[in-house]
């Protein structure tokens, strides 16, 4: 992982793990999320840090998804086979590609 796209990883990480309410960590993982995509290590770890959350919640279907995700996350980041934006959510369909925001295209621009 770059220096600059681990920087940033690793800050919306921060922010989720300090969040005060639900919504302000998923916003924060999900940034994690898509920038970890390229790389099998941090796509990994932004899901077990979505599963831990989900199970704190008692969020079933999150957990399931999560747990799934954590099975393909590593494999597919390392095969280049991954949903390019896809913010990481259970309830996002597994191989959705979606937009990726402006700052952190930027980021994974660089790499």
């Amino acid at each position: 992982m770059p220096p600059r796209a681990k920087t940033a990883f690793l800050a919306e990480l921060a922010n989720a793990r300090t969040a005060e309410t639900s919504q302000r960590f998923w916003a924060a993982d999900e940034r994690a999320h898509i920038l970890s995509q390229p790389w099998p290590w941090p796509n990994t770890w932004s899901h077990a840090a979505m599963l831990a959350r989900a199970w704190r919640e008692g969020d079933r279907v999150e957990a399931v998804g999560q747990v799934i995700r954590l099975l393909v996350a590593g494999p597919g980041s390392a095969l280049g086979k991954y949903p390019e934006g896809n913010t990481g959510r259970a309830r996002i369909g597994i191989t959705r590609r979606m937009p990726v925001p402006a700052d952190l295209a930027a980021v994974l621009a660089e790499d």
